[in-house]
């Protein structure tokens, strides 16, 4: 079906692909109605400026199509014969219109720790200043992305891997995605720092001492590991490597363990500071 603007009262006209064409074709229109309004018809010009992009995209696909692009075929992993379609809308196309910087908070520690607790409050607190965000929680993944993996160490690895790669889709898109999983393995953590551009992948070490985790135990699994019901538990018989050189350290003190309110303000000064709140 073609798309029809109208010119004036009772005259209509199809959007042709010719520029010229359709500036020759609107000029006509106008005078034969008996005006002629220069201000209006500059308005078209942007109409002219939008046929020629879509053109240009147009010939652009037909190309790729047509097998001419056959040559920047490449393979990856296991995928063959697989080209990267470049979008005309970009990363700061996106991020302009969100007036935000995508990038993606990785939340890393044991157990009960409270990744997930920090993880909401920063989602709401963003959320009250007009940023979008999205949560990636590590179970909340296994109910439907990760379904398949078990805590085998193999599929620990695959179910980073996949939740990294996620998170580097919603940053591209110019979402504040937060991560928050124990993600035991510095390598595998590291793995997901190198998806991302230099930067945008920003660690949070919740850096909680084990037996105040264990206390807490939420999910009450520290207590199956301990009387042998849950093997490969991180922290009990399975081992948890703090970051190196992570962006931010969340750490208890003794009994003094800060509050939630008091962790957002360290991870949104963090994102004011570093230019992650606005284009």
């Amino acid at each position: 079906m073609e798309k029809v603007v109208a010119v004036s009262a009772g005259a209509t006209r199809p959007a042709i692909c010719s520029p010229s064409l359709a500036e020759v074709d609107f000029r006509t229109s106008v005078k034969m109605s008996g005006f002629f309004n220069v201000s209006r018809l500059r308005s078209l010009q942007p109409i002219k400026a939008l046929e020629e992009s879509a053109t240009a995209s147009v010939v652009q696909e037909s190309a790729a199509i047509s097998g001419n692009n056959l040559c920047q075929n490449s393979t990856v992993a296991k995928s063959t014969n697989i080209l990267w379609h470049k979008n005309s809308v970009d990363k700061r196309d996106r991020q302009q219109l969100l007036q935000q910087k995508g990038c993606v908070i990785w939340i890393t520690g044991l157990s009960g720790s409270g990744k997930s607790t920090l993880a909401c409050a920063l989602s709401q607190a963003l959320h009250w200043r007009g940023k979008l965000t999205y949560i990636l929680d590590g179970d909340n993944c296994r109910h439907g992305l990760n379904r398949d993996l078990s805590f085998k160490a193999e599929d620990r690895v695959e179910n980073i891997r996949r939740i990294g790669e996620v998170a580097k889709l919603f940053a591209d898109a110019g979402v504040i995605c937060i991560a928050c999983l124990i993600s035991p393995y510095r390598k595998d953590r590291d793995a997901c720092r190198s998806m991302l551009p230099e930067g945008d992948f920003i660690e949070v070490f919740m850096d909680v001492p084990l037996q105040v985790c264990e206390a807490r135990d939420p999910k009450g699994l520290y207590k199956l590991a301990r009387e042998g019901k849950v093997k490969g538990f991180t922290g009990i018989d399975d081992p948890y490597e703090p970051p190196l050189n992570c962006e931010i350290v969340l750490k208890q003190m003794g009994d003094d363990c800060p509050s939630p309110a008091d962790m957002v303000e360290t991870v949104v000064s963090y994102l004011d500071e570093n230019g992650f709140l606005r284009a």
